[in-house]
């Protein structure tokens, strides 16, 4: 005779085969390297479906028209364009965050602490800009200088956490600093450089909500109702007003409460810019996984598919464009990194860190040219709609690739090094 289950049972056993079900993802997410790992798979993934035979269904679908109105307020936007201007906004938040925590209690809170990373971040900038503008000078391709400059945290820290426990602590905040101010840097170069003509009707509009933001804020009022819709009607003014809406992003992070309220006091006795930083960090990890796990693969899959078709290696290795953003992720990052820490420590306008070499540097440097996700962000700002845009993401590509099996690689040797070192000091 059949029995049919009691409604606990079936509960539990429900219960117990979604954990089966979920328990690998859970563990699979808790490893720093995974947001990585998940980028890269879905990068060649989208590669994969943009040179298949049905390659024409993949386009179609990240060109799929989308219209969205309220009254006489109209966006008008492909997939592509959303998960650009759209999805891409929640994730200049998150480092608008990130670098908020950084200046308050972080590694850019003094200038002692923060003048390694910035002068690493300027150097990192600088050069991989010459080197493109070299190749590219006078010619219609100029504008994309900015593609080399910029360094995907996800990637280059997900790489740098594959190594293991080897890794020096010190080492890893270095580069997630290095990071960080590298991403200020690209936000500023997106607001002023990639920026076509302003509507100044949207632009005031947007500046009213963020003042109405800022004085709720400052006033004590705690509202996330009020926060959302403030937040979106600024995001909303700002991409009809012709600057990039991830701006809206970073300023949004920067209004964002940072006074500890209600249970954050039972934390404990803590200094007044560390309670901050609490409040701050629940930001952060609420959104990490969102951004890691979902944001950021979309991200990829809409904007890393190149279609190779009737593109031979002899037009790769010979245009400019590819040249000059693979070298300048390959040779500028790490070389201007080098130089200006070199210069900044000489000057002793910078302090070295310590427990971590130079020749580590060097390897941070490599890992720093992963460009990846925020160098195809603003290639798409640079080379929108061009024929030339396929060729810049093949130079994106190679370029990351490049510098990371190279910084892995240097890395490795430093571990190595470090390890016979210690061993001679022991005999």
């Amino acid at each position: 005779m059949l029995v049919e289950p009691s409604g606990n049972y079936a509960k539990n056993s429900v219960g117990k085969a979604a954990q089966k079900f979920l328990d690998p993802i859970y563990k699979f997410m808790a490893v720093e390297a995974s947001s990585g790992i998940l980028l890269l798979c879905t990068t060649v993934f989208s590669l994969i479906l943009a040179n298949l035979e049905t390659a024409h269904w993949y386009f179609d679908f990240i060109n799929t028209p989308i219209s969205v109105s309220v009254g006489s307020f109209v966006i008008e936007k492909n997939f592509l364009l959303l998960v650009n201007d759209g999805l891409m906004a929640i994730f200049f938040y998150l480092v608008g965050l990130e670098i908020k925590r950084e200046i308050l209690v972080g590694e850019l809170s003094t200038p002692k602490k923060a003048s390694f990373s910035i002068f690493a971040a300027i150097g990192g900038m600088i050069f991989p800009a010459l080197i493109f503008t070299y190749f590219n000078s006078g010619t219609d391709y100029a504008r994309g200088w900015g593609i080399p400059m910029a360094t995907d945290i996800a990637f280059a820290v997900g790489v740098l956490t594959i190594l293991g426990k080897r890794v020096p602590t010190a080492l890893k905040i270095f580069l997630l600093a290095l990071a960080i101010v590298d991403d200020l840097g690209a936000v500023l170069i997106i607001a002023l450089f990639y920026t076509n003509e302003i509507a100044t009707n949207y632009l005031g509009i947007a500046g009213l909500a963020l003042f109405f933001l800022f004085l709720l804020n400052y006033s004590g009022v705690r509202n996330i109702a009020w926060g959302l819709a403030l937040g979106v009607v600024s995001w909303f003014c700002f991409l009809k007003s012709g600057v990039h809406a991830t701006i809206a992003g970073v300023i949004l992070a920067f209004l964002t409460p940072s006074r500890p309220v209600g249970s954050i006091d039972s934390v404990g006795p803590v200094d007044k810019k560390e309670e901050k930083a609490l409040l701050i960090d629940c930001y952060i990890h609420a959104l990490h996984p969102w951004v890691a796990f979902v944001i950021m693969p979309i991200f990829a899959f809409f904007n890393a598919g190149v279609s190779f078709e009737g593109i031979s290696f002899e037009q790769i290795f010979s245009n400019s464009v590819v040249i000059g953003i693979s070298l300048g992720l390959v040779l500028g990052n790490p070389i201007g990194i080098f130089c200006m820490t070199l210069l900044a420590t000489k000057l002793k306008i910078a302090e070295f860190p310590n427990g971590i070499s130079w020749f580590q540097v060097i390897g941070v440097g490599f890992l720093a040219g992963i460009g990846f996700t925020m160098s195809l962000f603003i290639n798409n700002l640079a080379f929108k709609g061009k024929a030339i845009e396929s060729y810049s993401k093949i130079g994106i590509l190679m370029g990351s690739a490049v510098t990371m099996v190279v910084g892995v690689l240097i890395l490795l040797s430093s571990f190595t090094k470090s390890k016979k070192t210690e061993a001679a000091a022991h005999i």
